[in-house]
């Protein structure tokens, strides 16, 4: 299956958006689908159908699973990942959708990465939040969600690409919801704890 040009807009923005939730399982299954010939990969993700770099996409998307899934290691994981998603989700992006042209390639870098980072920070702010609650199953929980969603975005970015792009936009929306909601919630709390004149 070749991708047309709305398939590969809708590609470059499920890749960036994706990439601010599991890097890792964006690149294992993207190579996968390549490597098992579902999808002919535009020239710039080819690469990620290599059998050493799906092995080792692979295999950090198995700690990623199991990091994700740990009140505290989920954190620390988001913070270290911060460094990484951000831009790999511009990489993608840009890899996507610009090999013809440098114009398309800064746009779509620009994209990516801002997707990336909207999805990023709804995550972890979501995910410190639910770290605060005593129980695991609400943090279980949203990592199951953040697991499934992936592979259903980049499902629709292959064979409804108008829906993606479409859904890629809702999430955006309220992945911005999430962090402003959040943020003043936090602010909140931090005023609450300030020390007040005598």
């Amino acid at each position: 299956m070749n991708l047309d040009t709305t398939q590969l807009v809708a590609l470059a923005a499920a890749l960036g958006w994706a990439s601010g939730l599991r890097l890792y399982a964006v690149l294992f299954i993207t190579g996968a689908v390549g490597f098992l010939g579902w999808v002919e990969l535009p020239s710039g993700l080819q690469i990620l159908q290599q059998p050493l770099v799906l092995g080792a996409s692979g295999l950090m998307s198995a700690v990623e699973f199991l990091a994700d899934k740990i009140p505290a290691v989920d954190t620390v994981w988001d913070g270290v990942q911060t460094l990484l998603r951000i831009p790999a989700g511009a990489a993608l992006a840009a890899a996507a959708l610009g090999a013809d042209s440098a114009t398309w390639t800064l746009l779509a870098a620009l994209l990516g990465g801002g997707l990336a980072a909207s999805a990023h920070a709804a995550k972890a702010s979501l995910r410190a939040a639910a770290n605060t609650s005593p129980e695991p199953f609400s943090n279980v929980a949203l990592s199951l969600a953040g697991d499934a969603m992936v592979p259903a975005l980049l499902w629709l970015a292959w064979e409804h690409p108008v829906a993606a792009i479409v859904a890629v936009a809702l999430a955006t929306v309220v992945c911005i919801v999430v962090v402003v909601v959040l943020w003043r919630f936090l602010k909140g709390l931090l005023a609450r704890w300030r020390p007040r004149p005598s």
